[in-house]
């Protein structure tokens, strides 16, 4: 399935690119190295107005969509993921490999 025959949304984009990031941090991402799919069983909490993934700060509303089950089965009919609403999300190689064309817009965290 290639990027083009597949339409997300702000949300949805904006969700599937943290959740690219919370993929790549070994305490928040599991891979499996069978299938090379990542499971995130870890979410970050929001505290005040914004989140910390890795090295970036994102605002807790751009960070939404972790708690939008919406958000999550769009994702996996697209074939994105795999969602074990709210525990845990399992991103497939098509997930993992979409360029959601936001990865220069997060804040690198200053704290």
């Amino acid at each position: 399935m290639n990027k083009k025959s597949i339409k997300l949304n702000a949300l949805q984009k904006r969700t599937l690119a943290l959740f690219q990031q919370l993929a790549k941090r070994p305490e928040t991402g599991s891979p499996d190295a069978e299938t090379g799919e990542v499971t995130i069983s870890y979410l970050p909490r929001p505290h005040g107005d914004h989140v910390h993934i890795g090295d970036f700060v994102i605002s807790s509303r751009d960070a939404s969509g972790f708690s939008n089950e919406n958000v999550w089965r769009a994702l996996e009919r697209k074939g994105l993921a795999r969602s074990a609403y709210p525990l845990q999300i399992t991103l497939t190689r098509a997930g993992l490999d979409y360029d959601t064309g936001l990865l220069d817009s997060f804040e690198i965290s200053d704290h």
